[in-house]
């Protein structure tokens, strides 16, 4: 697997598709950029040059932890310097969940370095603050106060990150549990203060900000609202919103998976979108 070193951080990172227009896409939560193929693939199918990474703290890429600004800073910076490096920005630029909290603070840091934004499954509210902020931080600092970075390293996602990558164990244990703990308390902070926003993360000016055609497939649960995203896109100046033909659900979570399987659906809005926002110049006829 390709590794590319970005500000001092390994980043485990795949492009599919060999031409085309660059295009990025990252998952929900923090799940390794597997979690998306379905998705990117049949974009890659469609003439795109899809970047997939594992963000820090993510899949097979390394563990490191800044709090001098918002995780979701700390990654749109990472993507940045990725997309220079690989020489794919301007780039259009999508996710879901996290991955679409990603690609909105991405597009607020680095308009220059956004096509086209792709979202699905936004996330806003307060039920969606509480619910992951105890899953994001919340659960760590109390691990590391009560057991230290050994028991950061025994949880479930850390655990997997060590697995994947096993020099993450060193790089965990030299860290200060106190300093793990001001990172998860810096990183929290921005995040809950999120609630009373359209989105988590960002503000009605925030969104109204953002020029660049934008794309929104709502999600259908209480984490993923469908009237969180169509508020959104009310306030974006070039947005659409697109539903899949599915009902809302009264549960904290629907699985990723039952998404995914709606892959060929996704991606045929997000590709008529594209066709009709950024339609390629036509091929050179045949000498």
């Amino acid at each position: 697997m390709p590794y590319a070193h970005i500000r001092g951080v390994a980043i485990n990172y795949t492009i599919l598709g060999d031409r085309g227009p660059a295009m990025m896409l990252s998952p929900g939560g923090r799940n390794a950029y597997s979690n998306v193929l379905p998705v990117a693939e049949r974009m890659a199918a469609q003439g795109y040059r899809v970047l997939l990474h594992d963000r820090r703290n993510c899949g097979a890429s390394d563990v490191a932890f800044d709090g001098s600004k918002s995780e979701y800073e700390v990654w749109a910076d990472d993507l940045e310097a990725l997309l220079r490096q690989l020489d794919m920005a301007p780039a259009i630029i999508g996710g879901s969940s996290s991955g679409a909290r990603l690609a909105l603070t991405f597009a607020l840091r680095y308009p220059q370095s956004v096509r086209a934004l792709l979202l699905w499954r936004v996330t806003g509210g307060g039920f969606a603050v509480k619910r992951l902020a105890e899953r994001y931080y919340d659960q760590y600092i109390r691990l590391a106060g009560e057991g230290g970075m050994a028991a950061v390293c025994a949880e479930e996602h850390f655990a997997e990150r060590i697995r994947e990558r096993p020099s993450n164990r060193g790089r965990l244990m030299a860290i200060d549990p106190q300093d793990f703990i001001a990172v998860m308390q810096a990183w929290r902070a921005p995040f809950v203060a999120g609630a009373q926003l359209p989105l988590i993360g960002t503000s009605e000016q925030d969104l109204r900000s953002i020029k660049v055609p934008t794309c929104i497939i709502p999600g259908n649960d209480l984490t993923h609202g469908s009237a969180t995203g169509e508020t959104a896109a009310r306030l974006m100046p070039d947005c659409e919103s697109h539903r899949l033909n599915i009902e809302d659900q009264n549960v904290d979570l629907v699985p990723a998976e039952e998404w995914y399987a709606m892959a060929d659906d996704i991606v045929a809005i997000f590709g008529d979108f594209l066709a009709r926002k950024l339609p390629r110049p036509a091929a050179a006829p045949a000498a």
